[in-house]
């Protein structure tokens, strides 16, 4: 069940890279005004979980050394085409961010990510909450944003008129359950969450608090 979902996602964005920034370019006029300051604070050794086409890239501090996995192979060949424009050296890494089987445990400072929780199904949101755990060390960062439906009924009506096709596209959808994931989660603390518009962009930011000792499985 699991990998039959991942191979729909793969398969969906093996089209959808093609005209990703194209299609993503009327949110991305207001993306690429956060993205310098979702990332100003961010330091060392750093994952992002869904690095896409690299839109981020540019933003990282000079000293940042990033891993970005992406579950789409056609989407990292368009990250490729940006690396150049990192500051900060970069690594980029297909795979699954339910499994993480290259990455050693408390490897990484920061697990950064921007709308990977909207695109993963709830099935498999607690294995990729236990696998940023693992990864991150202990005292380690996580910073995630995502799209949920609104409370507001104008809002809510409009998104719900265009839900059908960022599902079809995307594979996003707004009735994700990621905050409540992380609240379940043992090893990672939600610190803080608030809404960078409306009550529609919901960023959830935490620490992992596993213990030095800890030995957490690698699946």
């Amino acid at each position: 069940m699991m990998s039959q979902e991942n191979d729909r996602l793969k398969n969906k964005y093996g089209i959808t890279a093609w005209f990703y920034d194209i299609l993503d370019y009327p949110w991305e006029r207001q993306y690429r005004r956060w993205r310098p300051e979702l990332l100003k604070d961010i330091h060392g050794e750093v994952l992002e979980a869904g690095v896409g086409t690299g839109r981020n890239l540019k933003y990282y501090h000079p000293d940042v050394r990033l891993t970005g996995i992406d579950l789409s192979p056609a989407m990292l060949k368009r990250a490729e085409k940006r690396v150049r424009e990192a500051r900060c050296h970069v690594t980029l890494k297909q795979a699954d961010a339910t499994l993480l089987s290259s990455i050693p445990s408390n490897r990484f400072d920061w697990v950064f990510s921007t709308f990977i929780c909207c695109v993963m199904p709830d099935a498999l949101q607690p294995m990729a909450m236990k696998q940023f755990a693992r990864v991150l060390k202990p005292g380690g960062h996580f910073r995630l944003l995502e799209m949920v439906y609104s409370k507001n009924p104008k809002i809510r009506k409009r998104q719900e008129g265009f839900a059908p096709f960022v599902e079809k596209v995307y594979g996003a959808r707004f009735d994700r359950n990621t905050l409540a994931y992380l609240h379940r989660s043992q090893a990672l603390e939600v610190t803080h969450t608030s809404f960078l518009k409306d009550d529609v962009y919901l960023l959830m930011e935490g620490v992992c608090v596993k213990p030095d000792e800890e030995k957490m499985p690698d699946s």
